[in-house]
């Protein structure tokens, strides 16, 4: 059995890494906020400091630079984003209820317009943080998607086809979708709007663009 000492000793510690994690969490956060509104070049670790409310050697113990930070906001805001849309597709009732998912999920999508700035504006000029979402999150969410239409297909509920194709164009109209002048420019478009859109999106994945031939 633990001595009194020892239970005070990984209590101390537990709470020392709460406390870690939770101004790590702070910094990204305010990192976020700050590349929305100034840009990566315009905010200093000064400015991040001040807005994290940590002492500025702080924001070095937890990341190696500014440029890290960057990486990291934008790498784990994208994750959690299609992570939450593939779990939703996968736990949907009907393989055709896809309408109804991308509805919801383009409503979060606006909760998100400082993460889609970031990442639209910012990856135009840093290869590193190209190369990361690339590494990190297109690759990593396409072999999950490719899993799930390729379940799809083997329940004839989709037609055969090369299903990372599928996955890819999925993920790619979702994304340009994401970064459209409703969800980046204009955060308080109309749910209409946003409704007109998902409802399109799915319908041209579903259904594509041709006409139906008369018979």
């Amino acid at each position: 059995m633990q001595s009194f000492r020892q239970q005070l000793s990984a209590e101390a510690i537990n709470h020392s890494s709460f406390q870690e994690d939770d101004t790590r969490t702070r910094i990204l956060q305010a990192a976020l906020r700050l590349f929305a509104a100034k840009g990566y070049e315009g905010t200093t670790t000064k400015d991040l400091a001040s807005a994290a409310n940590v002492a500025e050697g702080t924001i070095f113990r937890h990341f190696a630079n500014k440029k890290a930070i960057l990486i990291e906001v934008a790498t784990s805001g994208w994750v959690d984003i299609l992570t939450d849309l593939l779990t939703e597709l996968s736990e949907m009732g009907s393989y055709k209820a896809v309408a109804q998912v991308m509805r919801r999920r383009m409503m979060r999508l606006q909760e998100n317009s400082d993460l889609l700035r970031v990442c639209f504006i910012e990856a135009q000029y840093h290869r590193e943080l190209r190369e990361r979402i690339q590494s990190e999150v297109i690759a990593k969410m396409t072999d999950v998607a490719e899993a799930f239409f390729q379940t799809a297909m083997d329940k004839g509920i989709y037609r055969p086809m090369n299903p990372k194709i599928v996955a890819q164009v999925f993920l790619g109209m979702f994304a340009i979708a994401g970064f459209s002048n409703d969800t980046i420019m204009e955060p308080k478009a109309s749910p209409k709007a946003l409704q007109e859109m998902a409802e399109g999106i799915a319908d041209i994945f579903l259904n594509g663009v041709l006409a139906k031939e008369k018979e």
